[in-house]
């Protein structure tokens, strides 16, 4: 098998037919059932994040000169919207049984950060959007801006795999709540093991309680603390590359959602995307495994 788009959209097909999509529970209710799976939907998602193809009604009419010898038929624009928002939780769990099923689950250390997701730049967008639900005013203080959106919450593993991640309202959850809530309700890990995160997380509060749930916090001194000199800066720009793949090659930051649930439903397309991508390449056994070039073209 050759590391290329197709190779992953049939492997990706034949897993989650098998392991994370129960045939049983494809369709639930009445009628007649769609011409494309739930499994071959998502593969179709994937390489529309993949290829870099951030409109859908653009990706629908390039998708049969790319993809179409995989597929046997492909859904119009409203049919692919609607579907994918529907499907938006199998999404996030096939991004995680993605991520379990790499080597570096099972290593002892992760990575954690949030960024913002910004999803409106004026006042009208505010007042009319549908997004109320997950976005509002928040500081982003990597570029010491105001943003009006969501706040996306990551915790990955050393080669870049999200294994848990959520979205919340900058102004009803802070970084530090946000992550701690993420800690209670995803299993992060096998076990307990460090998690590498900022200052932001700094606190009393937010290390009792992490060390509650088994996870120390590696994080740099503030001003006014010693200085040890052991904190892993490398590993901070690592994780820092992780968000900028997720929102500039898979084009998180071109999310084009109007609604709560259609924002919810391009996140964990992008995140299984990128799981997908990594998975594929420990498969292959190719030499770096968070590398996208096989599959952008």
């Amino acid at each position: 098998m050759k590391t290329d788009l197709d190779a992953l959209l049939t492997a990706l097909y034949v897993h989650l037919d098998d392991d994370v999509i129960p045939s049983a529970n494809q369709r639930p209710g009445p009628g007649r059932p769609p011409l494309l799976t739930d499994a071959e939907l998502i593969c179709v998602a994937v390489a529309q994040v993949l290829l870099r193809c951030d409109d859908q009604r653009r990706w629908l009419r390039l998708a049969p000169t790319r993809i179409g010898h995989l597929f046997g038929r492909l859904p119009n624009q409203s049919e692919y919207n609607r579907r994918l928002t529907r499907l938006a939780p199998v999404l996030f769990t096939a991004a995680g049984w993605l991520a379990r099923h790499t080597p570096t689950w099972y290593e002892n250390l992760r990575l954690m950060d949030g960024t913002p997701v910004p999803c409106g730049a004026s006042r009208t967008t505010v007042e009319r959007s549908n997004l109320g639900q997950v976005c509002g005013y928040g500081r982003d203080a990597s570029h010491h801006r105001f943003y009006w959106g969501s706040k996306l919450m990551l915790i990955t593993t050393t080669e870049g795999a999200v294994v848990s991640f959520s979205l919340a309202n900058p102004k009803e959850l802070d970084e530090r709540k946000q992550a701690l809530h993420l800690l209670h309700v995803q299993r992060c890990a096998q076990g307990p093991c460090p998690i590498v995160c900022d200052k932001g997380f700094a606190g009393v509060g937010i290390e009792k309680a992490a060390a509650d749930l088994g996870h120390v916090l590696v994080r740099p001194a503030r001003k006014d603390e010693a200085d040890t000199g052991v904190f892993p800066a490398w590993l901070r720009q690592r994780v820092e590359a992780i968000i900028w793949t997720l929102k500039n090659q898979l084009g998180l930051e071109r999310h084009n959602s109007r609604t709560s649930e259609g924002l919810w439903a391009r996140v964990c397309q992008r995140v299984l995307a990128l799981n997908a991508a990594i998975w594929h390449n420990w498969l292959m056994g190719a030499p770096v495994k968070r590398s996208l070039i096989a599959y952008d073209h």
